[in-house]
């Protein structure tokens, strides 16, 4: 058959696409390699597509690490810290073993206190406190910061306060630490304290409690001497916090070789108060004048023409001072001079 004859069979219309027809889909590779190679150029740019989404994963976890680091070393800052809360005044409650005599919440310090407070707007040092037991109890017990409290309820303030759970023996370690640093108890309360602490059980004897305050069993002993002194005793100071710690010793041997006398000249003394230093009324305590001369005397007005002339005193164990309120002339004071030495040489 020739070229022509062939020609004339072909469907030529056939070989035009219909209008509309969807072109068919492009045929792969016809061969094996063909097909491997379009196989591994679709995986390489998958394995491209997934390292790059890993480096951005990557990034981000080392940015989230770094703020991990930063966060971690702020908490550690914080490490052993308590909460600090604002409480009602009303209830927090003293503790069972707070020695504060009523005029500690008295005087000029205490008002130097309160104005602080009030113009701070509140207690800027918090005090600290433990959860109460339940019951009639306060919601908290103080643990130190007495002053601070009282200050903070008679302004009607809140009062800042650091909460933490401590059993007996920490509460009182850390109340003793606390007021020895601030210097702010007397001998005669730290004796108290120490006392109730020894009473209660909480040290078994006087060396142990000094062994877990730190502190010195000679001084130890003279607050709880103190302490244990009769309450006519004490009375007879205008307030407690007025006994040195060093008096102890001197008013502990008084105690023990006469102790009626001791005690009738100390209610002698807080009848007859006066205008008596504390140092006053130990001499008087310690040195008892003769049987014959114990009362007290007060201080006596001399009056001339009807006006007052000169005043004469007596201190605790009787030394007398004569104050004569006008001026003398150089024959008065002659006068007065060889009427005391006349005195005197009598005694």
């Amino acid at each position: 058959m020739g070229l022509r004859d062939k020609a004339s069979k072909i469907d030529f219309a056939s070989l035009l696409a219909p209008a509309g027809a969807v072109p068919s889909e492009p045929k792969g590779p016809k061969t094996a390699p063909g097909a491997m190679m379009a196989h591994a150029n679709d995986a390489r740019s998958e394995l491209l597509r997934e390292n790059e989404e890993l480096r951005g994963r990557a990034a981000r976890t080392t940015e989230l690490e770094a703020e991990l680091a930063e966060a971690v070393s702020d908490l550690r800052g914080w490490d052993g810290a308590k909460p600090v809360r604002s409480l009602d005044p009303a209830q927090v409650g003293r503790s069972r073993f707070a020695n504060r005599h009523a005029s500690s919440y008295l005087g000029d310090d205490f008002e130097r206190l309160k104005r602080e407070i009030m113009e701070a707007g509140g207690n800027v040092q918090p005090i600290k406190v433990r959860p109460g037991k339940g019951g009639e109890e306060a919601a908290y017990e103080i643990v130190f910061g007495h002053r601070r409290h009282e200050a903070c309820r008679q302004l009607g303030l809140p009062v800042l306060a650091v909460v933490d759970n401590l059993d007996d023996r920490t509460l009182f370690v850390e109340m003793d630490r606390e007021n020895r640093e601030r210097a702010e108890l007397s001998p005669w309360e730290q004796g108290v304290m120490y006392l109730k602490a020894l009473d209660q059980g909480l040290f078994s004897s006087n060396r142990q409690l000094a062994t877990a305050l730190g502190i010195d069993p000679s001084n130890l002993g003279k607050s709880l001497a103190l302490a244990k002194l009769p309450d006519d005793v004490v009375a007879a100071f205008a307030t407690p916090l007025d006994i040195q710690l060093r008096w102890a010793p001197l008013l502990n041997k008084a105690l023990e070789e006469d102790q009626p006398g001791l005690v009738r000249r100390a209610a002698e003394m807080e009848a007859h108060r006066g205008p008596r230093g504390p140092k006053a009324v130990l001499a008087y305590l310690v040195t008892p004048p003769n049987a014959s001369d114990a009362a007290i005397i007060e201080p006596q007005t001399l009056m001339a023409n009807g006006k007052k002339a000169a005043t004469l005193r007596f201190d605790a164990v009787g030394r007398a001072a004569l104050h004569v309120h006008r001026p003398l002339s150089a024959v008065q004071q002659s006068a007065l001079r060889q009427m005391a030495e006349d005195f005197v040489k009598s005694l």
